[in-house]
């Protein structure tokens, strides 16, 4: 329950934060973002900030997951690490 609780507000704070004008298929990689950094210590609107980020960075044709796409793009995980005061 408690998880489900969590992943409520992270999806509300993505739309809060503008995100709700990305289409679904954004939507979807970044709620995923999230999710995949729910225990991360720091605010729910950072780490969406940070999500919001790295999927701008991404091509559209994309096909990993903003989680594994990061992992081999360490500039741009450091520019949203920035952006996001989350660093």
């Amino acid at each position: 329950m408690k998880l489900k609780s969590v992943m409520v507000l992270l999806v509300g704070s993505v739309l809060v934060s503008g995100v709700a004008y990305a289409g679904a298929d954004d939507m979807k990689w970044i709620a995923q973002c999230m999710q995949d950094n729910a225990n991360a210590k720091v605010a729910p609107e950072t780490v969406s900030i940070y999500c919001t980020c790295m999927n701008e960075k991404m091509d559209e044709n994309e096909t990993k997951s903003i989680t594994q796409w990061e992992k081999s793009h360490p500039k741009e995980q450091a520019e949203c690490d920035r952006k996001a005061g989350w660093k």
